[in-house]
């Protein structure tokens, strides 16, 4: 019964290793630093959650058409490190975003820097970009 009970522990324990290792992933596997972008855009909605923060940004084209973006940040730490907070973005903020845009060609992207509105441009804390901007 005991050895029973130890395996069923250790079978546990790498299930949750392997359902860990598959949510997390490189920025070269998703991400293209040979396709950055640059868009401003108005925020529509803040994800402040692990393992990476997210945000999301109409962009109203030339045409007049509504392009939604999707943009991924770096872990939570690491932007309070940079400067960012809960609130740093809230729905209706107009914000400019420097980053890297996905392979698979969507409107997803790997944000590295973001000005915010009040001005401040800070980090997006990706494992992709080079260096923190000047502030």
């Amino acid at each position: 019964m005991r050895v029973k009970a130890s395996v069923f522990v250790a079978v546990l324990c790498l299930m949750g290793g392997a359902v860990s290792l598959s949510a997390h992933h490189s920025f070269a596997a998703e991400y293209d630093a040979n396709k950055p972008i640059t868009i401003t855009g108005t925020v529509t909605k803040l994800e402040w959650m692990n393992p990476h923060a997210r945000f999301y940004v109409d962009v109203k084209e030339a045409d007049g058409n509504l392009t939604h973006w999707n943009f991924e940040l770096g872990a939570i730490p690491v932007l309070l490190k940079q400067g960012w907070r809960r609130d740093s973005l809230k729905a209706g903020d107009q914000v400019t975003v420097e980053g890297s845009r996905a392979k698979d060609g969507s409107t997803t992207a790997n944000a590295r820097s973001v000005k915010l509105p009040d001005g401040r441009r800070v980090f997006g804390g990706s494992s992709g970009g080079d260096t923190a901007p000047n502030q």
